[in-house]
């Protein structure tokens, strides 16, 4: 095999690429922001419209209902700032938006009306299979009933002296092998190392080319070869939900012109997300010497929120609201994600702590007992991350006589702490969820709560909901309770402790090597109970994908910390075993169970999690680039895929490594599971949740980090006598449903950017770092790697490599770009390498400089 010197990328995510003006970005001054194509420049004197007027609100209400308008959430794409979309109602391909003209003052995430444009005026696309829309359609998807996820865990930095690991949130890809290993050389013959450089603050990738790309194929059937497809286009005529927080961090600038009357009065702040506005502030909100000495603000992170977007100006109107500290640094970044997507980070109100129980150390009354099944004897145990303090989820196994065993859920009876109607009520349902990030948790209900009263902390007596069963040996549930019970969990076991035991099925673990286990219950016998449930849970995991259930792996980091600077020393994959699954299971089959039983009590209250089906182009270019790579993928059910994607490509490192992208390929059509009030969706067929392939499912495993498991626990109570059915009507529910789902999306959000930071800080403090990249996507100016040790996938642009040329053909319908790289040495030949999908790349990720 030829021996090639190393050929070092200059890539950086929120950079032009070298080759492309940096005026034609999207702030250029005197464009409007985001739109490379207006020409609207600063006018003097009278000032014309820039956007078009709303609609009224009537006209609007009519027009959704005769169906001249349509209705959808806004997403813009974070590589191509001009391009926006909403989904099509009838599940085909997104309505485009094309511009910030066209978007009319729409933030991302905004639910806007729309009107679609004349169809000379759609937008003409060729049918691609590698549909680079998906970079705008959909950041990161995935439910995590499809990829199984688990929270990551909350740090204990301030609690111990070790570094802590915290198991993060997932990143867009899936298990992956470790990148360190050079097998299938033979495969990546003449591909050279390459050095991508990832930018000090993991954000969004906003500084692609402007030169379209030709997307990696298009199918050759007639169809496709006599006509071009049009995707249909629209304008945003009315804002019907301002969903974006209208707050952003970025830098401050003097404005350019300082003739200008405007410079006198304001100054000009740059969004770091590059689709958010440009946004003129007051200068009597900036620091006070910030005109004369503006370039020590140079690198200076503030907090923006736009106040106003007339339709005259290309830029917004802001208040400046607080200096964060250096760009870069975590803490400060950190709260710019926070404030960007609306986490209310805030200390809980002294309203909010008087609801709580004010009498310490709290014990439960002696009432409760007579009301409830008292389980303090049995051997209850919790499996969670070894660092994790906010337990809500705990597990019983008990043989039976006849061979059976009787099975128990035991979930924190979280809803007892929270009188309904009340301000901790309200607080929490405002919330809707806790936020996790790599070095903290944003909770939804005080610590107090969270941590000592709820939290089913070992060897204390703790008030719980359970789900008990009497299952067979193969997981046939022959009987189920459901009912208000206490507890006293015999140990806190993580999910090493776990796995060590399965691992050990017939050698007792050693006693130093696991947690302190109360005096009424032995090592054994928790050490039985675990391989016992361990034994159920791999049958009914066999039986649910026998059945038709989808998991697509999502790669997960675990970050160690330094314990004094908060710094990431390191990361690795956090690898989804046994252990995992036992509790994944157990958990499935409970929310299940409760699914069920208050759908069947309350068929117009239940609240419920449903999975709508991939979107239907987007599966169709899946399917379609599947055939042409010749891969003998089934996207026919769920199950199928799963099937596909388990059993028919191999376990090599090279199969594995293409399972990986293809995994992440399959996650661009999946839509977001969501809560819906059964009374509102009329449709049963529409309840279906495609991932799991169940008629019905909810959540109720874990009300202590997600507010619809406390309304799910509260209509199990009435179900089961306990109270009233909830005061909420069903569409009041449904309204409760939505705002749950729309901070679970940036909940997901907020997490993948908290990674992204720390593994940027990871890079620069510990890099570089080496692992095998697999192309994902070739166009005809650049290619797309999904990087296998991290999870991180680049776009790398050719005119940001040192090259003499390049070209792009296709040789039968597989797109291949040919790199001519400019010899090291004088004297010495160019090298030609070639990028086709599925190779096998060397890259090397280094900070950027």
């Amino acid at each position: 095999m030829m021996s090639h010197p190393d050929y070092r990328l200059d890539l950086q995510a929120l950079r032009t690429p070298r080759g492309v003006s940096s005026g034609a970005g999207p702030h250029g001054v005197g464009a409007s922001p985001g739109d490379k194509t207006s020409k609207n420049k600063s006018v003097r004197g009278k000032k014309k419209s820039i956007f078009e007027a709303y609609m009224s609100k009537e006209d609007v209400s009519e027009g959704l209902k005769r169906g001249r308008l349509i209705q959808g959430v806004l997403r813009i794409n974070p590589k191509k700032f001009h391009e926006a979309f909403i989904p099509s109602p009838d599940g085909d391909r997104d309505i485009f938006i094309d511009g910030v003209i066209a978007r009319n003052r729409a933030l991302n995430g905004d639910l806007v009306a729309v009107q679609l444009l004349p169809e000379e005026q759609w937008k003409v696309i060729k049918l691609e299979s590698n549909d680079k829309e998906a970079d705008s359609a959909h950041e990161a998807n995935v439910p995590e009933e499809l990829c199984g996820r688990k929270p990551p865990a909350q740090s204990s930095k301030g609690y111990n002296d070790s570094p802590d690991v915290i198991v993060e949130a997932q990143c867009d890809g899936s298990d992956a092998e470790d990148g360190n290993s050079h097998a299938h050389r033979t495969l990546v013959d003449g591909i050279q190392k390459l050095s991508v450089c990832v930018p000090e603050k993991g954000r969004v990738n906003a500084g692609t080319s402007d030169t379209t790309e030709e997307n990696a194929f298009t199918p050759q059937d007639p169809r496709a070869l006599l006509e071009k497809m049009l995707q249909k286009s629209a304008k945003v005529v009315y804002i019907l939900e301002r969903k974006h927080s209208r707050a952003a961090t970025g830098l401050l600038k003097l404005l350019a012109d300082k003739n200008s009357e405007l410079f006198r009065k304001y100054a000009l702040f740059s969004p770091s997300d590059h689709r958010v506005p440009r946004i003129y502030v007051p200068l009597k909100d900036c620091p006070p010497d910030f005109v004369s000495r503006p370039k020590d603000y140079a690198n200076t992170l503030f907090i923006c929120r736009i106040l106003d977007w007339k339709e005259d100006s290309n830029f917004a109107l802001g208040q400046l609201a607080k200096s964060l500290g250096q760009a870069g640094e975590i803490e400060p970044e950190t709260e710019g994600i926070l404030t960007e997507y609306g986490v209310d980070f805030s200390d809980f109100s002294s309203e909010v702590l008087e609801c709580l129980p004010q009498n310490f150390p709290w014990t439960i009354p002696q009432e409760e007992f007579s009301k409830r099944r008292d389980l303090r004897k049995d051997c209850v145990f919790t499996i969670d991350p070894s660092t994790a303090r906010d337990l809500d989820d705990a597990l019983s196994c008990q043989p039976l006589a006849d061979g059976n065993f009787e099975v128990g859920v035991h979930i924190a009876d979280v809803s007892y702490f929270i009188p309904e109607g009340s301000e901790l009520d309200r607080v929490a349902a405002e919330r809707a969820t806790s936020v996790y990030l790599v070095q903290k948790v944003v909770p939804m209900l005080p610590r107090l709560l969270c941590e000592e009263l709820c939290s089913l902390n070992p060897m204390t007596d703790k008030l719980t909901f359970s789900v008990i069963w009497t299952l067979t040996p193969e997981g046939k549930i022959l009987d189920e309770w459901f009912g208000r019970t206490v507890i006293c969990s015999c140990t806190k076991l993580s999910y090493e402790h776990a796995q060590s035991m399965i691992e050990s099925p017939t050698q007792p673990v050693p006693k130093e090597m696991l947690p302190p286990i109360s005096q009424e219950h032995t090592s054994q016998e928790v050490h039985q109970a675990v391989l016992n449930l361990h034994s159920i849970a791999k049958e009914l995991r066999r039986q649910r994908f026998v059945g038709g259930a989808l998991r697509l792996d999502q790669l997960k980091l675990a970050f160690t910390l330094d314990h004094e600077t908060g710094l990431p020393q390191g990361c690795h994959i956090h690898e989804h075993r046994d252990s995992n699954k036992l509790v994944e299971e157990l958990m499935v089959l409970a929310n299940t169970a409760v699914a069920h039983k208050i759908h069947r009590t309350f068929p117009e209250h239940a609240l419920l999690r449903r999975h709508p089906p991939p979107q239907t182009k987007m599966l169709n270019d899946l399917m379609e680039f599947c055939d042409q790579m010749g891969l003998p993928v089934d996207f026919s059910s769920a199950g199928a895929l799963h099937k596909s994607l388990t059993q028919t490509l191999g376990d090599d490192k090279y199969s594995l490594a293409r399972k990986e992208v293809l995994s992440n390929m399959c996650s661009r059509p999946m839509q977001m599971a969501l809560y819906f009030c059964s009374g509102v969706l009329r449709d049963p067929a529409q309840f279906w949740h495609y991932a799991l392939n169940m008629p019905l499912y909810t959540h109720f495993t874990s009300p202590i980090r997600r507010f619809p498991d406390v309304l799910v626990h509260r209509l199990l109570a009435a179900a089961l006598g306990y109270r009233a059915l909830l005061h909420l009507q069903p569409e009041a529910l449904q309204k409760q449903a939505d705002h749950c789902n729309d901070r679970r999306i940036a909940s997901k959000r907020v997490q993948e950017l908290s990674t992204n930071l720390f593994f940027a800080v990871m890079v620069k403090e510990c890099g570089p770092l080496e692992s095998e990249a697999m192309v994902m996507g070739v166009l005809n100016q650049a290619f797309d790697v999904l990087v296998l040790r991290y999870g991180v996938q680049k776009r790398i642009y050719c005119n940001a490599l040192p090259l003499q040329t390049h070209h792009f053909q296709k040789v039968g319908r597989k797109p291949e770009l040919t790199l001519v790289w400019e010899p090291q040495d004088t004297g010495r030949e160019p090298v030609h390498q070639v990028i086709s999908i599925f190779s096998l790349v060397d890259v090397v990720l280094q900070a950027e400089t």
